[in-house]
């Protein structure tokens, strides 16, 4: 694993006024020299010696601008999160992360990274979760790079790494769940959105932090049920669901049934026999639970008439 190397480069702007200094001096200078040489080979009095002599100076200057000229290279700008990682021949220098404008070695290779957060949509994605049933789920992963080093060195292209790495921690975690469950104490990827995207994050963190990424969020942008079985599983939920429901009921009506009964007996109001309880709770049972209103029946007998 690659540790970042923090690096202090030299101000851009103080190195900028000493480059046109020395710029404008070796100019001034290559100039005057080459008018001197000229004014003494227009005289006729230079030997070959004084002629060597004249041309060491305007030899060196022109060199000296031709170093200048590479030192230009060195200058650089770095917008606020933003990074560079400065590389020697091959060799990693280490990372600059001050943002403004900086002169380094004019050899350095200076690869810009972004610090900023970034969101990575993942595509709709078909995978079976836990009961082996056909989904559509995609994600949303809002991530940023933490260690440019390893960003750079330890995988190949980091941004396609993350791309890559989500969409394998979306099918992992999807398949840990089913779709839907009717147990209030099961956790599912419809009824549990918060807990998912907490295991789908910490799936994540593990995965994308060989590359240098930290994962700041994660969370399932769509769900549903494949195509394929998306009218046969509605079907299911609703029958499901109206099951649930008058498991409720019944369990609501026999708790007024039994609080009516107790209600009787300890109030002594009316003395009934097993079976006018008996009657009396199927009656009250199929108020309470029918789907219509009751029709009231007035009795003028009694009920053995």
């Amino acid at each position: 694993m690659s540790a970042e190397i923090p690096r202090k480069v030299m101000s851009g702007w103080g190195m900028l006024v000493v480059m046109i200094a020395a710029s404008i001096g070796d100019v001034a200078g290559l100039v005057n020299r080459i008018a001197a040489a000229a004014a003494a080979v227009d005289t006729g009095r230079v030997s070959t010696a004084e002629g060597w002599m004249l041309a060491y100076p305007i030899i060196a200057l022109a060199l000296g601008i031709g170093v200048l000229i590479t030192l230009w290279a060195g200058f650089f700008t770095l917008q606020p999160n933003q990074s560079a990682v400065l590389l020697l021949f091959g060799a990693y220098k280490g990372t600059v992360r001050s943002a403004g404008f900086h002169w380094a070695n004019p050899f350095y290779r200076k690869n810009r990274i972004s610090l900023r957060t970034r969101n990575f949509n993942t595509e709709k994605l078909k995978v079976n979760d836990q009961r082996g049933n056909p989904v559509e789920i995609g994600a949303v992963v809002v991530w940023r790079v933490e260690n440019t080093a390893q960003a750079c060195f330890d995988v190949d292209d980091y941004v396609h790494y993350v791309s890559i790495q989500s969409e394998a921690a979306v099918r992992n975690v999807a398949s840990h769940y089913p779709y839907d469950s009717s147990s209030e104490h099961e956790l599912s990827l419809r009824g549990s959105m918060a807990e998912v995207s907490k295991a789908l994050q910490a799936e994540l963190h593990e995965r994308l932090s060989k590359a240098g990424v930290v994962v700041e969020e994660a969370r399932l942008s769509h769900l549903a049920y494949a195509s394929e079985i998306a009218g046969t599983m509605l079907r299911r939920q609703q029958a499901e669901a109206i099951v649930a429901a008058r498991t409720r009921i019944v369990e609501g009506a026999v708790g007024m049934v039994e609080l009516a009964l107790e209600h009787l007996k300890r109030n002594n109001t009316v003395q009934l026999d097993e079976e006018r309880k008996a009657a009396m709770v199927s009656n009250l049972l199929v108020v309470l639970c029918g789907e219509q209103a009751a029709q009231p029946v007035v009795n003028t007998g009694t009920l053995y008439t």
